[in-house]
């Protein structure tokens, strides 16, 4: 077996996974807090768009940043770039799923359990749709148990996550679900890669992919750059408290000037 390295640069790619995994369960339950307030049918659709790419994002990041650190001694790694980018694709569909569950289910209750499970399922089917695109000298195989467990522990944080969207209005609440969600995704991540053998063939053969170097970066900065976008355009939106105060102050100003140029007697 080839001995596995999780952290091949220290606590430098784990931090910074559990801080894009943040960041992306930040920005989707700010926005799946907005679609459920919001009053038209595309407004919500809208917001709920926005939360699964932002929710997606984040984990997909979260986990290649991760594997940054990965190495395995005796072989090269690489990465087979379709199925990397499937990963991501399925992440946002997947999730986005289970955020629209929630975001239009009429039995809250029943929507809570579909769209955790349908969404913890996505960012578990991304972990190991990303895996089987590893390409290196030997076989990759899995201990059950633990591949279990990362299951479990995705579903678990997904379903709490979509309840604190449901049930907390509060930004410092939100925040602070956001920090406990991107604990539980990173948790997720490296409980998996726990459950990771590798039995190493040695060979002189070119791998075929690339490098997580030269793969990773240019996406990472490119959703990075989306992330930061997404951002600044949830903390520019008003809410729909900020939205419902606007009319009333339009309203109230108009009446003022109806009454100032009302004739008198």
């Amino acid at each position: 077996m080839g001995h596995l390295d999780h952290a091949a640069y220290g606590w430098l790619t784990p931090a910074l996974s559990y801080v894009m995994a943040s960041i992306g369960a930040a920005l989707g339950l700010r926005c799946t807090v907005r679609a459920l307030a919001a009053t038209t049918g595309a407004s919500r659709r809208n917001w709920l768009l926005t939360a699964a790419s932002a929710i997606g994002t984040g984990i997909w990041t979260m986990h290649f940043v991760a594997m940054l650190g990965f190495h395995v001694a005796g072989t090269e790694v690489r990465f087979n770039v379709p199925l990397t980018i499937l990963s991501l694709l399925v992440a946002m569909i997947v999730v986005g799923a289970g955020v629209f569950a929630v975001g239009y289910g009429k039995d809250r209750g029943r929507a809570l359990v579909l769209g955790g499970l349908t969404t913890g399922l996505g960012v578990a089917s991304m972990h190991y749709l990303g895996m089987a695109a590893l390409r290196l000298h030997g076989s990759v195989s899995y201990e059950p148990l633990t591949v279990g467990l990362s299951v479990a522990i995705a579903v678990v944080a997904a379903t709490a996550a979509l309840w604190a969207a449901l049930n907390i209005k509060s930004p410092v609440a939100v925040a602070v679900a956001s920090l406990v969600m991107g604990g539980a995704v990173t948790s997720m991540h490296y409980t998996g890669m726990f459950a990771v053998s590798v039995a190493v063939t040695p060979s002189d053969a070119a791998l075929p992919g690339v490098t997580a170097m030269q793969f990773i970066f240019p996406l990472a900065v490119g959703l990075g750059s989306y992330l930061f976008i997404t951002s600044a355009f949830v903390a520019l939106s008003p809410t729909a408290d900020e939205r419902a105060a606007s009319a009333v102050a339009s309203a109230d100003l108009r009446l003022g000037e109806q009454g100032a140029t009302a004739p008198a007697g």
